[in-house]
């Protein structure tokens, strides 16, 4: 059972009996289970289809989704392996095969390389000689791929344009019928144990909750469904952002077999579609990689600011009234104040025109949630933060004033 789980009602189980090797798995227990709401029929929590009404409520008070499937379901057809050139193999060559294994396996194990100095000898006086210096000079140096000083601040306008245009509706809650903040809290608490379990990047976690937020904002779900659109937003952000994005089995194991992978797939393309496939949304993360090369810090600061900024995720309110920038411009205050007693620095305030006033707002709310997130129910993000990986910044006391002069 997650923490934060014995706050919420008593949600009956899914209908499944849990695997003998639950334990492994990195289940959302609460979500599993579809609470039913008085005056709703079983198939409104429980059933597996998906589907809404132009108002984003429930149609004929039966489903949860409306999904257009393009191909009828059960009729893939099976890939025929490619014919090779030429047509079928000759009779000669099928008795040919053996032979050639046979004196493919008698040659052994593949022996290395010889030297090159031993197969042939360079005269130093030889153009044909390569100064390696160069080679080895660029090698020593260390590039890193977010320094683009030509372009920097070019993307920065282009991150603020952005963030406006994919910035979730503010009160978007208040208009689901099923769910609540403090559900959403556990869900994205959930996808910070998933992201570590399966070490993706930071920035795939901001971009499954700017997804789930965009797509809540626009369509009403029942907590039955809720951790399937969190389970489908973190596949897409995967897809997004990681080199080697988890299988879609994955995603189906880590919610304990809750959801199958046609329900997984079948959200994701309902994302997909609310969204308009606008995945590139600017995140808290993204401006904070952008303030750390304006303004350079330790990394210990590094660490706090992106400390913060994630556990801005959890509490939608009130953190979703600020931009993803202003919020990150809170973040990296409060960590430079508590590391070093430094405040908004010049430098930031030219590049980003928010001045210590601005931010202010934002400021307090963040210091209020970094004074009780050692008493929040939601504890997966101070954890992961405990790390050497992160200095162990999530240990580290809050100021206990905070100067704003």
């Amino acid at each position: 059972m997650l923490a934060g789980q014995e706050n919420q009602e008593n949600v009956p189980p899914g209908g499944k009996a849990p695997p003998p090797a639950a334990g492994t798995r990195v289940a959302l227990g609460l979500l599993r289970g579809a609470q039913q709401r008085p005056g709703l029929p079983p198939q409104a929590a429980r059933g597996s289809g998906e589907g809404h009404g132009a108002a984003g409520r429930p149609v004929g008070g039966q489903q949860a989704f409306a999904i257009h499937v393009d191909e009828p379901d059960g009729e893939q057809q099976q890939q025929q392996p490619p014919r090779r050139r030429g047509g079928p193999a000759t009779q000669k060559e099928k008795a040919a095969a053996p032979g050639l294994r046979a004196a493919v396996c008698g040659l052994g194990e593949r022996r290395p390389l010889a030297p090159l100095g031993n197969a042939m000898e360079l005269s130093f006086d030889s153009p044909s000689i390569m100064d390696i210096s160069i080679t080895s000079e660029a090698e020593e140096k260390k590039t890193n791929v977010n320094n683009v000083p030509d372009y920097i601040s070019d993307i920065h306008t282009y991150l603020r344009e952005m963030e406006v245009k994919c910035k979730p509706k503010i009160g978007y809650m208040r208009k689901q019928p099923d769910i609540t903040n403090n559900m959403r809290a556990i869900l994205v608490d959930w996808l910070v144990e998933v992201g570590e379990e399966y070490k993706l990047q930071n920035e795939t976690l901001h971009l499954a909750v700017n997804y789930i937020d965009r797509f809540l904002s626009s369509m009403s779900v029942l907590r039955g469904k809720l951790q399937l659109v969190g389970t489908a937003a973190m596949l897409l952000a995967s897809k997004f952002e990681e080199i080697y994005p988890p299988e879609v089995a994955e995603f189906v194991y880590i919610t304990d077999d809750t959801y199958t992978k046609k329900q997984v797939l079948r959200m994701e393309h309902l994302i997909l579609k609310v969204l308009s496939f606008d995945l590139a949304a600017p995140t808290i993360n993204q401006f904070l990689t952008q303030y750390f090369l304006h303004q350079q810090t330790n990394t210990k600061v590094e660490s706090l600011s992106m400390y913060l900024g994630e556990l801005s995720l959890i509490d939608a309110d009130p953190f979703l009234k600020y931009l993803p920038s202003v919020t990150a411009a809170a973040a990296f205050h409060l960590a430079g104040y508590t590391i070093t007693g430094q405040t908004w620095p010049e430098s930031l305030c030219k590049v980003t025109g928010y001045t210590l006033e601005d931010i202010k707002p934002c400021l307090m709310d963040l210091y209020h949630t970094y004074l009780k997130a050692a008493q929040h129910t939601q504890q997966s993000i101070r954890e992961k933060y405990k790390s050497t990986k992160y200095h162990g910044v999530s240990l580290i006391d809050p100021p206990e004033t905070l100067n704003l002069l």
